[in-house]
């Protein structure tokens, strides 16, 4: 009997994963919808875009179907645009009718009441509240710890090979926990950095929620972690010390009393948001100042400029330091633009849309493409060159947009920036480092990052009074 019942549970299954794409695509013939490829049933185009270079994924169907096109990717109907003015359109001048999201699959693992996907008044409030932890005035303080995090773990690299994806994940993740925590750390740290590493693993699978699949491992892990961050909440909770970091102050929220079930999806949210991708630009960064020698010469004596004044100061490194490092800032700002970590970003058609003369469906996602734009001659001459000095003028308006733009910008961009700082600091006026591999190639690890992580061989530098 469970022999014959097989088949029939895997046609319904099918069915069951067919029928919404069906009903989809199922427009009236009237309607002008965007060129493009939908490609597989259900599977899409997702396997392509997560295979090909990135680069060469966008420009094929830019150069066959023009700025705006459709395809279907992570089981959703998507339109990608890639033009600034259309881009503008979505994220500022009507924004209202493209509410921030992910794919189910998506927002399943961060958590729906997570910042990223929510919309209107409660979207202001929530914000004001995570960007309260990430201005200036409030991460100043933190140069210290960050900094301690950097001297404690930059050592055990010294004549060694690492793998700077990993390493970099390592550090982002230590910042993180300091920004989402506060200065005392936990018990439950490791234990949630375990989870959250399962978590990742299944970020860009399909999301086939069956046994043994990376995002059944996934959820699973994703659970664990719910229950673990809610423990932790509610120990805070019972002590009546609300403490540092960003849970203290969604705890501390006045106006807006938030569960823990909204506490724990915006914890989840901002760790994945300042790990993965300031890992994935610090590995990027590495790799541009590795193969441009000249640059980083130029970019260490900066900071030998500034570490020669600490030292005669008898002071540690300050925030004040950190503003004053002009050249090592537009290595960031080129290494954002060039790799340009977040291809592009979610939103979802809140109503049938009448889009520069195409029909964008209720429900479709509309992928504004930040790559392209980016790597667009008409703004970034030789866009595939690397070079800081195009940031010594600002860039043309809604061209350059590694954080976003709009209501729904990343809060936590000047963190990121900081932590960079710091790191970039020690290691340039300390240490050296060889890529172990000449190939060079793209992989995803969630975000697009050098070919198996960036292997390098770290020496020190050549004993100085500046560093000795």
């Amino acid at each position: 009997m469970m022999v014959m019942l097989i088949p029939v549970l895997l046609w319904s299954f099918l069915i069951l994963l067919l029928l919404p794409l069906f009903l989809q695509w199922h427009h009236s013939k009237d309607k002008r919808f965007p060129p493009g490829s939908m490609g597989w049933p259900y599977i899409g185009e997702t396997l392509k875009l997560y295979t090909e270079n990135p680069n060469s994924f966008f420009s094929k169907r830019q150069k066959r179907f023009g700025n705006i096109f459709k395809t279907h990717i992570l089981g959703c109907p998507c339109v990608m645009i890639s033009s600034p003015e259309a881009a503008r359109v979505v994220l500022v001048t009507r924004a209202h009718l493209f509410k921030p999201t992910y794919p189910t699959s998506k927002e399943k693992m961060i958590g729906p009441e997570a910042l990223f996907f929510q919309q209107g008044a409660y979207h202001s409030r929530l914000k004001k509240l995570v960007q309260a932890s990430f201005l200036p005035s409030a991460i100043r303080g933190s140069v210290s710890e960050i900094e301690q995090i950097v001297l404690a773990f930059l050592p055990t690299w010294k004549y060694a090979t690492i793998n700077t994806l990993q390493e970099m994940k390592r550090y982002a993740f230590d910042v993180a926990m300091i920004s989402v925590f506060g200065e005392n750390q936990h018990l439950e740290m490791e234990g949630i950095k375990h989870l959250y590493r399962c978590l990742e693993k299944g970020y860009n699978s399909m999301p086939l929620d069956l046994p043994g699949t990376p995002f059944h491992k996934a959820m699973k892990a994703r659970k664990q972690l719910n229950e673990t961050l809610r423990r932790l909440i509610e120990k805070r909770r019972e002590s009546g010390k609300q403490e540092g970091g960003l849970l203290g102050v969604l705890l501390g929220a006045k106006d807006e009393k938030l569960n823990d079930s909204q506490i724990a999806d915006n914890i989840i949210g901002v760790i994945f948001a300042a790990h993965d991708t300031t890992a994935s630009v610090l590995t990027w960064v590495l790799k541009y100042l590795h193969d441009n020698q000249d640059l980083l010469e130029a970019v260490t004596s900066e900071q030998e400029g500034i570490r020669r004044e600490i030292i005669e100061a008898n002071r540690r490194l300050t925030w004040d330091d950190t503003r004053r490092m002009p050249l090592t800032s537009r290595v960031i700002q080129e290494t954002l633009r060039i790799a340009s970590i977040l291809s592009f970003t979610f939103r979802e058609a809140v109503e049938d849309v009448e889009f520069e003369g195409y029909f964008i469906p209720r429900g479709w996602k509309v992928l504004p493409l930040f790559r392209s734009i980016h790597h667009c001659a008409d703004f970034f001459p030789q866009p595939e060159k690397f070079d800081p000095s195009r940031f010594e003028v600002p860039p043309r308006p809604n061209t350059y947009m590694p954080f976003g733009n709009g209501v729904h910008s990343c809060p936590g961009s000047e963190l990121a920036k900081l932590e960079m700082l710091i790191l970039l600091h020690h290691l340039t006026v300390t240490y050296r480092w060889k890529a172990m591999e000449d190939e060079d190639g793209i992989q995803y690890g969630p975000f697009p990052v050098p070919k198996r992580g960036l292997p390098i061989r770290v020496t020190p530098r050549p004993r100085n009074k500046l560093t000795h």
